[in-house]
């Protein structure tokens, strides 16, 4: 009785080997997990005390004309941030600026001048009152040396205007950063020992004395990796959400996008580690070969700090690495509560690196 060769089955049965592989193999645990979650509880511990941050911004109708201006943009402890009102909301609603100073000149006799001030629910409301103690001694110390005399040249206002917000914490940045690590460490360095591994080995020679075909060795392959993956991104959002409460705006739903992003961004990285498998001569070329794709955007493509530290013309590159959109779509998601076809502008950027990467694959992909 003849029975029919399934390619399905022979597809699943690569896959769990490779699976098992992976689990028992040092490296990938410790790039894919390990260090994503170090990083993730140091970062989480720094932030979870949520310092004190004195940065403010000018309202764009404040008096500067005068004294008291100078006085608080010469005080070390107090750092205007020039913005556009658009990002200027944003910061505040996320509680990245303390508050919007309004220095306004007072319609009655005294005092000369009124200090309002605008905050959000986001704000710790420690910093508010670090704040206005600051301002009072600004005052206080300019009515001392330059109005003796006089009863106050200016007050605090003691009502402040609040608007709602979200508290942004340190997590909401870090953690996103540490999942596109653990992507595209394992798209970019696992695939690419794995593959040339088993060329090495004869694997995959010995595979094409099966009747299997090439595109279900790969799909095995790949399968396996994808779920390794996808199992690592739910022990890191995890962990983020029950130990630092990261923020999903949207509950389940905000998790079933992430993961979503996470499996289009692998798919996407797995192309470098398949050309890094080919063009490598032996294994000690690997790693130089797969750092020329992953270091960069490591350092650029806002993982550790955002890129908006860096200059302008160096912003222009960083903002085209298939790593910063995968960045900027995932905190889009889990903290703005964006839907993941409103963060498209991002997702296509990444759909057009896998097409360009798996172009530049075929090429150059070797079997034996």
């Amino acid at each position: 009785m003849h029975i029919r060769y399934s390619q399905f089955k022979a597809m699943l049965a690569i896959s769990k080997a490779s699976f098992r592989s992976m689990l028992r193999s040092p490296s990938t645990v410790i790039f894919s997990i390990v260090f994503p979650l170090v990083f993730i509880l140091v970062f989480g511990f720094i932030g979870g005390n949520n310092g004190i941050s004195l940065d403010v911004a000018l309202n764009k109708n404040a008096d500067t004309s005068n004294i008291i201006y100078t006085s608080i943009k010469n005080i070390g402890s107090i750092h205007i941030v020039q913005e556009d009102s658009l990002l200027l909301k944003e910061d505040l609603e996320k509680g990245n600026i303390t508050a919007i100073v309004n220095i306004v000149k007072n319609t009655s006799e005294n005092p000369e001048y009124i200090i309002e001030l605008k905050s959000s629910e986001a704000v710790n409301p420690q910093n508010i009152q670090v704040l206005q103690s600051i301002l009072k001694n600004i005052i206080s110390n300019i009515n001392a040396e330059k109005y003796p005399q006089a009863e106050t040249i200016a007050a605090v206002s003691n009502t402040i205007e609040k608007i709602p917000g979200r508290e942004y914490r340190r997590i909401d940045f870090i953690l996103p950063g540490q999942l596109g690590f653990s992507l595209l460490s394992a798209g970019v360095f696992g695939v690419a020992f794995s593959f040339f591994n088993l060329r090495q080995q004869l694997i995959l020679k010995r595979f094409f004395a099966t009747p299997i075909r090439r595109t279900f060795i790969v799909l095995g392959e790949t399968l396996s990796r994808v779920i390794f993956q996808m199992m690592t991104a739910i022990i890191i959002i995890g962990l983020g959400v029950f130990a630092f409460k990261f923020t999903l705006v949207k509950g389940f739903i905000t998790f079933m996008e992430i993961m979503l992003l996470s499996f289009i961004s692998l798919v996407v990285f797995m192309g470098f580690g398949f050309i890094v498998s080919s063009v490598a001569k032996n294994e000690s070329a690997i790693p130089p070969f797969a750092n020329m794709f992953t270091l960069p955007q490591f350092l650029l493509a806002g993982t550790f700090f955002p890129i908006s530290v860096f200059p302008k013309w160096l912003q222009v590159f960083c903002n085209i690495l298939p790593l910063t959109h995968f960045n900027n779509a995932m905190r889009n998601i889990s903290f703005e509560g964006a839907s993941f076809i409103s963060c498209w502008p991002d997702i296509g950027v990444l759909l057009l690196w896998g097409i360009l990467i798996y172009a530049a694959a075929i090429k150059v992909f070797r079997w034996e």
